[in-house]
């Protein structure tokens, strides 16, 4: 009886998806990697100006995948810092586990119900927060998908360019060996980020014939499960130059199968994220390397956006965040904690 009150409180939830609304019929479908109505995190003081002067006793709600996970703390981290800046209350939430999307639609419904003054939400899958968007935007409440997981028919999107993770690791490769045998570690399955990371990288490795994509399996954002795939892989493989993995947990699950095949510098392995201990592990020489979307910046521009839309401003749908390749040549300069700091750095880049 449990599992069949799940699943169809599941599939309402998928079906309310699909119900475009009224508003969201206005909108076209959305790619953040493409979309034409964007702003890069830089250019919003600047074409903008300050932000709006704060209503008292603003609130906004936060909705995470998972605070299992290094990367979604530090968003919240990202948020309570800017929120801090103006006075503002943030409530960070999250559901059980990464695969529990009913948990996390409950948390932004419940959200919704409490009178929050706009929410940001980095859903567990393209779908299945759209239920509690199409009630935000029936109560004019912003509604703002943070990175990861792409909602469709979402009016506003703060995040990375997803495709640019997998090309970057990509270009790594093809510039820095002779070529070889590689292979992808994926996320969740259906997600909008883990298709454009693995084609960024397959689609753009596949044009330089040296080099031969021997596997890409998903491996759900479980260590446990990218360890597995990863000693599948190089127990067929044993000569496979490297991976690419769609995020930096299952990354340091390859490193430890890599190392329990002896292979260690002789397998290059990239992440996705740049959390702390993918750091670490670069620094050590195990980790080849990672590309970071700074969750703590990411988070600050986010709230920052939120406040924006708030006071009125009329900000493009998609605001893209930064990101950088990190390896042990340039680690050192961007695990900073000081957000500040790092601005600064990131500006030279562009």
């Amino acid at each position: 009886m449990k599992n069949f009150v799940k699943k169809t409180a599941l599939v309402a939830a998928l079906s309310a998806a699909v119900s475009l609304g009224a508003y969201a019929a206005e909108l076209t479908p959305l790619n953040s990697d493409t979309e034409p109505d964007r702003i890069t995190w830089s250019e919003l003081q600047n074409t903008f100006g300050d932000v709006p002067a704060v209503k008292e006793g603003t609130r906004i709600g936060g909705v995470s995948k998972t605070l299992t996970n290094e990367y979604w703390r530090t968003l919240g981290e990202g948020y309570q810092q800017e929120a801090d800046k103006y006075g503002v209350f943030v409530s960070y939430l999250a559901a059980a586990n990464e695969d529990d999307q009913i948990g996390q639609l409950s948390i932004a419904e419940t959200m919704l119900t409490e009178g929050y003054d706009a929410i940001l939400a980095s859903p567990q899958s393209d779908a299945n927060l759209q239920a509690a968007y199409d009630t935000a935007v029936s109560k004019n409440i912003p509604f703002i998908n943070v990175n990861d997981a792409v909602m469709p028919l979402t009016e506003y999107y703060v995040g990375c360019v997803q495709r640019d993770n997998g090309v970057r690791v990509a270009k790594w490769f093809m510039q820095n060996t002779q070529g070889g045998k590689v292979a992808v570690i994926e996320g969740q399955p259906g997600v909008y980020a883990v298709k454009q990371r693995t084609e960024g990288f397959t689609q753009t490795i596949s044009e330089d014939k040296r080099f031969e994509i021997v596997a890409s399996v998903p491996a759900n954002w479980s260590r446990e499960q990218a360890y597995n795939a990863a000693t599948n892989i190089l127990q067929r493989t044993p000569d496979l130059l490297g991976f690419y993995v769609n995020n930096d947990g299952m990354a340091l699950g390859v490193v430890e199968a890599v190392k329990a095949q002896g292979l260690l510098g002789k397998c290059f392995v990239f992440g996705t994220d740049g959390i702390s201990d993918a750091y670490k592990s670069i620094q050590a020489g195990e980790l080849t390397g990672t590309v970071d979307s700074f969750p703590l910046l990411t988070g600050e521009v986010a709230m920052e956006v939120a406040l924006r839309i708030l006071g009125g401003q009329d900000i493009p749908r998609v605001v893209a965040t930064p990101q950088a390749l990190i390896t042990k040549d340039n680690a050192a300069d961007y695990s900073t904690t000081d957000s500040a700091k790092l601005r600064e750095i990131l500006l030279q880049q562009e």
